[in-house]
């Protein structure tokens, strides 16, 4: 296996009680104490309607990156039904030169039915409207003007108002070409939209809900999809999410995390998905009942609470059942105690991960 690399999620989701002013002034700090650790990116999402994960990314991302240096920075996703595909180029084209290259960008559709009941959106259309906005996007950041798209969803021009003396309809390119580095996140076993990042040649994020097999499934559809496209996968072109709450012993780990904002998170979303969907996507058998798939599995699945040399036996363990990955995606939730947060991510930046590379290095050998 190659080094792995570490990274960051925040939904964000935070406590209702807690002032929005506090809550974006928390998170700013732990982009800057991410970037302190090493880690090497950070990954904001897209909320517009959900009280307690209220989020404009690209507004964050901006004010990140004037209070960091090296940290890659990006929205996950963009939630590309949800705005124009002109105004999505421009905003990335021009984020990535106001960071000097430092953006990445992840594309998907969104999964917040309130969001998407507030902009129109047909969810069963989401998927195209993805793939499309993305064509766009790229011919926008690849072609000179005159500029005619005509697609399904998006119909627009610049013809009669380019003037190359002026300077007038040209649309800036980002600073990286072609351009900044493209992911999308997936949430389900057999996921098309992991099948269409394999076979665009995009990175793939795997989401934190999901059991080991599903992740296994997801690098499996991943790499159909490259092969149909004629290219191999590529292993570090894999991001798997995971969360992950350390302390010096199991014991304190458990403890800590069945009580704080980790535990209170999964309860959300549990209550979330008992509204429509139900609990599938926690699922690694699918004849397992929803009312099985409480805290306690979730603990054994989805969430490592534990020592680092604990969180490496089940890391190793996830490697084993889906394979390597090119980064671990560390979720991060509200600092109700920012003491134990800080401790959690300190102790996953200098002896967890230092400890996952040196044994997979060893691997190599």
């Amino acid at each position: 296996m190659e080094h792995i690399d570490h990274g960051m999620f925040i939904m964000p989701f935070h406590y209702n009680d807690k002032p929005l002013a506090q809550t974006l002034d928390e998170d700013l700090e732990l982009i800057v104490k991410a970037e302190e650790l090493g880690f090497s990116e950070f990954w904001i999402g897209e909320h517009h309607t959900i009280k307690c994960e209220f989020m404009m990314p690209e507004i964050m991302i901006g004010r990140a990156i004037g209070m960091t240096e090296r940290i890659r920075l990006g929205p996950a996703p963009l939630c590309l039904p949800q705005h124009h595909p002109a105004r999505a180029a421009s905003q990335i084209a021009f984020l990535d030169h106001l960071s000097k290259g430092r953006i990445n960008v992840a594309f998907g559709p969104g999964s917040a039915m309130c969001d998407l009941e507030l902009f129109g959106m047909d969810i069963k259309q989401a998927s195209a409207m993805v793939n499309e906005a993305m064509d766009i996007i790229l011919e926008l950041w690849s072609s000179e003007p005159p500029y005619q798209i005509e697609g399904k969803y998006w119909q627009f021009g610049i013809k009669k108002n380019v003037d190359p003396v002026t300077t007038f309809g040209y649309f800036t390119k980002p600073y990286q070409r072609p351009h900044p580095p493209i992911a999308m996140p997936a949430t389900s076993r057999n996921s098309p939209t992991m099948k269409m990042a394999g076979r665009r040649g995009y990175q793939g994020i795997t989401n934190c809900l999901v059991p080991g097999n599903v992740v296994a499934d997801m690098w499996q559809t991943y790499a159909a999809g490259a092969e149909e496209a004629g290219r191999t996968a590529q292993r570090t072109n894999f991001k798997v999410a995971k969360s992950i709450f350390l302390a010096d012993t199991t014991r304190e780990a458990q403890r800590i995390a069945r009580s704080n904002t980790l535990a209170s998170n999964y309860n959300y979303v549990c209550r979330v998905f008992d509204q429509g969907w139900g609990r599938k996507m926690f699922k690694r058998d699918m004849e397992m009942s929803d009312a099985d798939c409480n805290l306690d599995y979730l603990f054994t699945e989805q969430i490592i609470a534990a020592s680092p040399d604990e969180a490496l036996n089940r890391l190793l363990d996830l490697i084993d059942e889906a394979g390597p990955f090119g980064t671990l995606i560390l979720m991060s939730y509200d600092w109700d105690d920012k003491a134990t947060w800080m401790r959690s991510m300190e102790l996953y930046a200098n002896e967890l991960m230092p400890a996952l590379n040196k044994v997979v290095g060893a691997a190599e050998g």
